[in-house]
């Protein structure tokens, strides 16, 4: 899929996409186009009804992706940079609310605007080489696309304070023991390991797959009693799909389902 210019858009099988920021020479920084590239890729995947997962990652050795485009930002009028965080917003909002599960391969240091991408996944394979972090303070503001709310929700209220205020990055192991990150790996092994992960979820029923992310993206926000009704109602629909059938008769019958 070759009509981008700052991400690459790879479906590789039948049922698995792969989304790369591709500006390695500024570190997969995200300006205006990127993000919109990465909107027009996000619908892609949102129309092909056989998708099941989506890798995201940066391309090279040294970043996922390491902020926000400064030189871009740096003349911006209040406006323009209000008008700016609400176009990275819509989009992240979108990996949140795409309908598969998300997966962010972090192969590098994920700063600002990138740690902010990475939040907005599933959840995040790390490399040993990983430095998450929100250092906008450094530059004078605030975040912008989210890391104030979405890291808090994560790692909880006074970690997320401390990196929010301070700027301090994280390497990957202390991003696996505050729950930041699921998994460290090799730089070399990491979309290796994410293609495993990713296939072990293909396995799975769809249907299902995607009415679980659902109930987990809109009940963490809910009252228990309500997110736990919201539970129901989806669980109860999960019986009108041929998947139910097929998981349990697999299941008495000893057998792998074909779903």
């Amino acid at each position: 899929m070759d009509q981008f210019e700052n991400i690459l858009l790879e479906k590789l099988d039948g049922n698995l996409y792969c989304l790369t920021i591709n500006r390695p020479k500024v570190l997969n920084a995200l300006n205006q186009q990127t993000l919109l590239e990465m909107d027009a890729a996000l619908q892609i995947v949102a129309d092909d009804s056989s998708a099941r997962v989506l890798l995201v990652t940066g391309s090279g050795e040294k970043a996922f992706v390491a902020g926000a485009d400064i030189s871009q930002m740096q003349n911006l009028t209040p406006l323009q940079a209000k008008k700016f965080g609400e176009t990275a917003l819509a989009v992240f909002r979108r990996f949140e609310t795409l309908d598969v599960p998300v997966i962010a391969l972090v192969n590098g240091f994920a700063l600002g605007g990138g740690c902010e991408l990475a939040l907005s996944c599933d959840f995040i394979l790390a490399s040993e080489n990983a430095k998450l972090g929100q250092p906008e303070v450094c530059l004078g503001v605030t975040p912008g696309f989210g890391g104030s709310q979405r890291l808090p929700r994560i790692v909880g209220r006074a970690m997320a304070m401390e990196m929010l205020v301070s700027g301090r990055m994280v390497d990957a192991n202390e991003a696996l023991q505050r729950g930041l990150v699921n998994h460290v790996y090799p730089q070399a092994e990491l979309l290796e390991q994410g293609l495993k992960l990713a296939a072990k979820i293909c396995k799975n029923g769809p249907v299902a797959v995607k009415l679980t992310k659902e109930l987990v993206q809109r009940g963490q926000d809910l009252d228990l009693e309500n997110a736990c009704a919201m539970e129901s109602d989806l669980f109860g629909l999960s019986f009108a799909s041929d998947e139910q059938s097929e998981g349990m008769q697999a299941f008495l019958e000893k057998r792998q389902a074909n779903f």
